[in-house]
């Protein structure tokens, strides 16, 4: 038993130390790839290289914030690491609409819905297929996990349903003053959850008869490796923005070259924010730890709605961007749907294969509608 412990911990380790390596080492080539190309035109492999390295940049940063969050503990913790993905996907989302060709008012709105789906129905139903397949079931807390989803059913009708009924603007659009109401109130809800589950009721939000999360206070960082975490979030983040604006035409042309809508764009920047968090959700599946699994996707569609918009609705005051939110109708049946499933799913408190298999073909649906709406 001892051996074997033992064996587990060094492989953990070893681990660790590969992923420490290149998340230090990319963002920093990263950085030294962007000073030499900003303001030039790159030729194709150039484009190919830096859009690695952009994908690199995204993942090194998202692991540099967990290291800050496991040092800073709750709830700080869980808004460090929710506000370094907002920056990502808030700066993915405003270069491609500043530097983009045509209207691209609804770039944010696609990207956010497309977040939503991918989380509601991929990180979740990905992790529940893992877990019910190797175990039979899986089990979780329905309290707090049906918390996180009505939260994010909310956040997304308040923000994304409600501009298509609204009559003080036309087009999907929200008047100055529904944009302020909707942002505070995303901003209010979204607070109000993390409070709820980092300080008043932790315990609804772990695994069914688990009332610590050891983890969470298991090998925590060093100072110099907290303030090395700091340094290299922040280089990555800068290589984030500026790999964007240069890879934004490239990004548009091969949507294109695919006969793919533009609306696919959004769907693009969504996968790459959502990679670090989809790779962690399917790893604590497979050591049947899905209650984590789904905090991770509810959280992150929360934090994409409930922070992402709020940000964006500032910026567009100040930046030349117009915001386009209310969804199409066949976007919002396929959120009315994955909600009812959802619902369905997270009730019982434990899910079959069949619940899984149920939210992956909604995002397969969603996937194949977005390319051929």
């Amino acid at each position: 038993m001892t051996s074997h412990s033992t064996r587990i911990v060094v492989v953990k380790t070893w681990w660790w130390q590969g992923l420490l390596r290149w998340t230090t080492v990319l963002p920093i080539v990263a950085a030294v790839a962007l000073i030499f190309t900003w303001g030039r035109h790159p030729v194709a492999w150039v484009l190919v290289v830096e859009a690695i390295l952009l994908v690199a940049s995204v993942l090194a940063a998202v692991q540099h914030a967990e290291v800050i969050a496991h040092r800073v503990g709750e709830p700080f913790g869980s808004l460090i690491l929710a506000v370094a993905v907002t920056i990502i996907e808030v700066a993915l989302i405003v270069t491609l609409m500043v530097s983009g060709k045509g209207d691209t008012s609804t770039l944010a709105r696609d990207t956010v819905f497309a977040a939503v789906m991918l989380t509601m129905n991929g990180i979740v139903g990905l992790s529940l297929l893992v877990t019910a397949t190797k175990y039979k079931l899986a089990v979780f807390n329905s309290e707090g996990t049906g918390s996180a989803l009505g939260s994010v059913v909310l956040l997304a009708t308040l923000t994304m349903v409600f501009p298509r009924f609204t009559t003080s603007e036309s087009g999907g659009r929200f008047a100055e003053s529904q944009l302020i109401f909707v942002a505070v109130s995303s901003l209010v809800i979204y607070g109000l959850f993390v409070f709820t589950q980092t300080v008043r009721h932790r315990d609804f939000f772990l695994p069914p008869g688990v009332e610590e999360d050891v983890d969470a206070h298991d090998n925590l960082p060093s100072k110099r490796a907290t303030l090395a975490a700091v340094v290299l979030l922040l280089i990555s983040l800068a290589a984030v923005v500026g790999l964007t604006k240069i890879e934004s035409p490239a990004i548009e042309g091969a949507v294109r070259w695919m006969g793919f809508p533009e609306s696919f764009v959004g769907v693009i920047i969504a996968v790459m924010v959502l990679l670090p968090e989809s790779i962690t959700a399917v790893r604590t599946a497979v050591e049947d730890r899905v209650q984590i699994s789904m905090n991770l996707g509810y959280g992150s569609a929360m934090a994409s709605i409930g922070l992402t918009i709020p940000t964006l609705a500032i910026a567009s005051h100040w930046l030349p961007i117009q915001l386009t939110l209310g969804l199409e109708p066949l976007q919002i049946v396929l959120l009315a749907v994955s909600a009812v499933v959802a619902v369905l799913t997270v009730v019982p408190g434990r899910a079959k294969t069949l619940h899984a298999t149920l939210l992956l073909v909604l995002l397969a649906a969603f996937v194949f509608l977005a390319a051929v709406p």
